[in-house]
């Protein structure tokens, strides 16, 4: 982790990305206990902690809010949690659904890349300044 202004985006990006990256782990482990009886899914949830963490102030700006996130980057750490409010549809009380895991199987590798991109370009962007 960076400890400076000019990098509060990407050590956000970075806690993201991080996240993004376990939630992918759960998501693979939903998939290989789908045949498992009893198995309550797994989920990663940064968004709301993120939400929380940037609040809901419209009227500060990004920016200033980056900031205070920065100072508490701690905060944005994420674990994972058993999904036990899902219905189970099955038996067996398993409730992986492996269409809808692919699907957010997919959704992740997508916000995965993105956040990565976004990365290489605030670098990009401070390596233009300094030239």
């Amino acid at each position: 982790m960076i400890s400076s202004n000019l990098y509060d985006y990407i050590n956000v990006l970075d806690k993201a990305a991080d996240a993004t990256y376990l939630r992918k782990e759960a998501i693979d482990h939903n998939i290989a206990n789908q045949d498992t009886p009893g198995y309550k899914r797994i989920d990663v949830d940064f968004q709301s902690v993120l939400e929380r963490e940037l609040g809901y102030s419209k009227y500060v700006s990004l920016d200033s809010r980056m900031r205070g996130v920065q100072s508490h980057l701690d905060h944005l750490d994420v674990n994972t949690y058993v999904d036990s409010a899902n219905y189970s549809y099955r038996i067996d009380e398993n409730n992986v659904d492996p269409e809808q895991e692919y699907v957010q199987m997919a959704e992740t590798q997508i916000t995965y890349n993105a956040l990565i991109d976004s990365m290489n370009q605030e670098f990009a962007r401070i390596k233009s300044v300094i030239k």
